[in-house]
């Protein structure tokens, strides 16, 4: 069976963002992005802290593809060279996010952050135009909760050429519907990360037009092994593993999987 190329992969991923409500999971390593697409999720996103967690990092240790960060550079020309080196990997999409990781300073300028946005926008159209860009607003996740503020921000990313607008550590509704509102027509993905009470049919009739999960799939499975690994350590007992999965499904689920990619 033939594979589709980066070129068609692409091309679904644009279409996938015209209608509807849809969910792009978070895998953090080789087997669980197998899983989810077994599942039948049409798209995939990385988790920078997913990864790290893996790799015995803390988040933002690693650089790790496509979920781009702040494109690895403060300056404009770099951003540019490494998204170019990013698209030149076969991604469908990546998002430059405008969070500075300094404690003192946490967001770019605005101005700044939009000629940052451009400077992507310029590297993608001259190395792949059919890739996807994310404009990411960080300001309630890096201590700026002013919904106001973020969202100029994304209406300046969007003028600045994003295709889609990103807004992580909004929760409720009412932020919800007028991030929709400031961006629209054009998509936007909302980060549902723990427990906030939405379903995918609430989010889709509130605008969201994508839904990722960030890191949270990953610290699932951290909560499971934590619990379980403190239970044998502090209560020398065995009880939780009646949670546990099956070894006999994950088996016949990756030898399945494994036949499929070598036919």
């Amino acid at each position: 069976m033939s594979r589709p190329s980066v070129a068609e992969k692409r091309a679904t991923f644009r279409k996938l963002h015209e209608s509807g409500c849809w969910m792009i999971p978070n895998p953090w390593d080789v087997g669980s992005a197998r899983y989810l697409q077994g599942l039948g999720f049409k798209a995939l996103a990385t988790t920078s802290s997913g990864f790290a967690w893996s790799e015995a990092h803390a988040d933002n240790d690693v650089p790790v593809n496509a979920d781009f960060e702040n494109g690895y550079a403060d300056d404009p020309h770099g951003v540019a060279v490494n998204v170019k080196l990013a698209a030149a990997t076969g991604v469908a999409g990546l998002s430059i996010e405008d969070s500075t990781g300094n404690k003192d300073k946490p967001l770019y300028d605005i101005a700044f952050a939009v000629e940052r946005m451009k400077a992507a926008r310029a590297a993608i159209d001259k190395a792949a135009p059919d890739v996807m860009l994310t404009g990411r607003a960080e300001g309630f996740i890096s201590g700026v909760p002013d919904l106001e503020h973020m969202i100029a921000r994304l209406k300046a990313y969007a003028a600045a050429g994003a295709d889609v607008l990103y807004a992580p550590g909004i929760r409720t509704r009412e932020q919800i519907e007028a991030v929709v509102k400031a961006v629209a027509p054009k998509p936007v993905n909302f980060l549902n990360g723990a427990a906030f009470g939405h379903s995918v049919s609430d989010l889709a009739a509130m605008g969201v037009r994508r839904i990722s999960v960030g890191g949270a799939l990953a610290r699932s499975a951290w909560g499971g092994f934590i619990r379980m690994a403190k239970e044998i350590a502090e209560q020398g007992t065995f009880a939780g593993f009646k949670d546990a999965a099956s070894g006999a499904e994950l088996n016949a689920f990756f030898t399945k999987d494994k036949a499929a990619r070598q036919s």
